[in-house]
This record gives structure tokens, C-alpha cells and sequence, in this order.
């Protein structure tokens, strides 16, 4: 194992180095103006991150529009609709599938049921000029993983890092896993720290905010997921839905999981203390019929009083949709949906109230 890792670094690393070189030049390019970033009359709350994998943007996206719908704002969302089969802009509506807008614009187009109005485009410039010709009374445009895209210069910009995996130690890619030099951060108007612990001491709070080392214009917050009662992927093939805490260790429970760090989801599972089996595909899998094969075969091997499937929200949007997803098990195959929380143990502003703050005071 250690000449495996010792040949990674050997390859990977100066790769690394020149990926980070050539993001930094490319920033600087923008620093410079000689890449220029465009700023819109509406409104933008670019959300992103520094690293690749699952650090929770999808979740605080949501959060965002819920506090802008929940201030009576006419809301949009704009991604680039990563691992969709479609190109160019497209605006989602209720014939619309993963593929055409992917599953994360998928899943906040049904979660809002119609309230937020949702597009997919690689160009952010061009897809914004586009939403605001077929919509002119949208008042605000959340941009979905743009951090990284400097092309449009955001009203807010907000990185998410998560706890367990923080940016300070990690490198740029391909060795590591960061998408350019940390420095990058300095550009955000606010840093989420994402998927923290419960009950963080006044040390670990102070530990963090001293290793970011974030600028004075800079906000810094610590939240959590929060995990709601299971739901079912086919709500009309179901009687009653099953408690977590109702289970017991005569009870298995089958987790499929493609998502970029399902260990905090698995580990959620497993707190219920009920027989648990996994099964993790590539972050974005979209489920082949081979696949969904395997997954009945693994179901039918499971011993138990009760047996269910349980999967994340963000799998939850492309199994529902999968013309392979076997029928026997429709019944039983549920997903943990899960919200943001906020740690406001310290003191200061709340997130939504510096988001208002920073929308005042840049557009005013």
C-alpha cells in the first residue's frame, strides 16, 4: 500500500501543480480584466465550492430559495446540469427528466412543485440573458455550483467546505481534491462549514475560524443536516411508510447511496441500530438496468422480519424516473430527505440576515 501512495504522489503531484498554475494564472486573468466578468441588473447568489464531491451545495441552494420565496421574491435557479444528455439552455417543466435538466435541477424543480423557476445551461451569461428575457419579473437568480464559473460576477458569492474534509488539507487535483489553490476562497463573500457535528465546543469554533484564516469582509458559519422522516420514491405503490426508530435488529434495510460522500448518510442509517447492507455507485450514477438487476437480486438476499431500501433524495429523483426500476420493489423503497440547520451558538448575524444585509447594501 505505502509504494502504491508513494507512486501517486510520484505521478500525481507535479499534475497537480500544473493544474494548480494554470487556475491561478486563470483567475489572475480575471483579476486583470483580461477575462471579464459580467454583472446583472437581477440579483445572483453564486453558490460552489473549492472542492470536488459531495459538500452539500444541493441542500443550501434549497435553503436559499425557501428564504427568498419566504421574503416573496420571484426566484430562478440556474445550474449547468451536470451529467444531463441535453446542451444549451433549457428551461424545466413538468415533462422534464434528469436527463434533460439533471438530477439536482430535477430534484428542486419538484421540491418547489412549480414556485421557482428552474433552467439548465453551460454558458451562465448566456443562460441568465435568456431567464430574464422569458421571465423579466424574476427579482433573484441562485447559481448552482458557479463559483469556479468567473464569468458572471455574483451579487453574493458563498463557498461550502465541509467539516470532515476540510480545504486547508487537502491538494489541488488530480492528486488531491481541490478544483484551484486555496487562496480562491478570498473571493467569497461567505464560507459554510457543512455537515458539522452537534454541540461544536467554543474551541472547535474558534479552531476553524483561526485555520480558514478568512479575510474581515469575510462571513463564516457552521451547519448541519438535519434528517426528516423517511419518504417513498413511488408514493402510489405505498400504504403506509415505515419510522426509522420503529425498526429493529430483526429489521434490514438495504442503503443505495451515489452520491459524492455517502458516509454521513450510511452513518445516519446505522445510528438505528437495525441490520444495515450498502451499496455506493459514483456520485451522479445514473442506474442501468444491470444495475437496478443487482440491486433486486441483493434485496431478495436480505434476511429480516423487514426489509425496506433506502436511499438519498438526490438518488430518489433518478430511480423514479428509471423505466428499468424493478416493480416488486417500489413498495419498499423509500428516501431520507434531509434539510439545513444552522449552529447559532456564537454570536452574530444569522445566515438569511446576512444575505438580506449583503443584497441591501449591493443593490441598493
Amino acid at each position: 500500500m505505502k509504494s502504491r501512495g508513494l507512486a501517486a504522489k510520484i505521478f500525481l503531484l507535479p499534475c497537480s501543480k500544473l493544474y494548480g498554475a494554470a487556475t491561478y494564472m486563470r483567475n489572475k486573468f480575471f483579476d486583470w480584466s483580461l477575462l471579464k466578468e459580467v454583472e446583472f441588473d437581477v440579483p445572483t447568489i453564486a453558490v460552489g465550492n473549492i472542492a470536488v464531491g459531495g459538500t452539500g451545495k444541493t441542500p443550501l441552494v434549497e435553503y436559499i430559495i425557501e428564504h427568498c420565496l419566504n421574503r416573496g421574491m420571484r426566484v430562478a435557479s440556474l445550474s449547468r446540469g451536470y451529467r444531463r444528455k441535453t446542451s444549451g439552455f433549457v428551461m424545466a417543466g413538468r415533462h422534464s427528466t434528469p436527463s434533460d435538466i439533471g438530477d439536482e435541477s430535477f430534484q428542486v424543480y419538484n421540491k418547489f412543485e412549480g414556485k421557482v423557476v428552474v433552467a439548465v445551461c453551460e454558458d451562465r451569461v448566456s443562460g441568465i440573458k435568456e431567464l430574464t428575457r422569458i421571465d423579466p419579473k424574476i427579482d433573484i437568480i441562485i447559481l448552482d455550483d458557479a463559483f469556479q464559473h468567473r464569468y458572471v460576477k455574483p451579487t453574493i458569492s458563498i463557498v461550502v467546505s465541509e467539516y470532515s474534509r476540510p480545504i486547508y488539507e487537502d491538494s489541488m487535483l488530480p492528486y488531491g481534491r481541490l478544483r484551484e489553490p486555496r487562496r480562491g476562497i478570498n473571493r467569497a463573500d461567505m464560507l459554510v462549514i457543512s455537515k458539522c457535528p452537534r454541540q461544536l465546543t467554543p474551541w472547535a469554533f474558534r479552531d476553524e475560524i483561526n485555520k480558514y484564516g478568512l479575510q474581515p469582509y469575510q462571513y463564516m458559519f457552521f451547519s448541519r443536516f438535519a434528517y426528516l422522516p423517511l419518504q417513498p420514491v413511488f408514493p402510489d405503490m405505498v400504504s403506509s411508510v415505515p419510522y426509522l426508530d420503529w425498526l429493529g435488529q430483526g429489521d434490514t434495510l438495504l442503503v443505495v447511496a451515489g452520491i459524492g460522500n455517502p458516509k454521513p448518510f450510511v452513518k445516519q442509517i446505522r445510528a438505528f441500530g437495525v441490520k444495515v447492507k450498502v451499496d455506493v455507485f459514483p456520485d451522479h450514477h445514473q442506474y442501468t438496468k444491470k444495475d437496478l438487476e443487482y440491486i433486486l437480486q441483493r434485496y431478495d438476499q436480505m434476511q429480516g422480519n423487514r426489509r425496506f431500501i433506502v436511499t438519498t433524495e438526490k438518488d430518489a429523483v433518478r430511480l423514479t424516473t428509471n423505466p428499468y426500476f424493478p416493480h416488486e420493489l417500489k413498495a419498499v423503497t423509500f428516501f431520507l430527505p434531509i434539510k439545513i440547520e444552522f449552529d447559532y451558538s456564537r454570536e452574530g448575524p444569522t445566515f438569511e440576515e446576512t444575505i438580506d444585509k449583503l443584497l441591501h447594501e449591493r443593490t441598493c
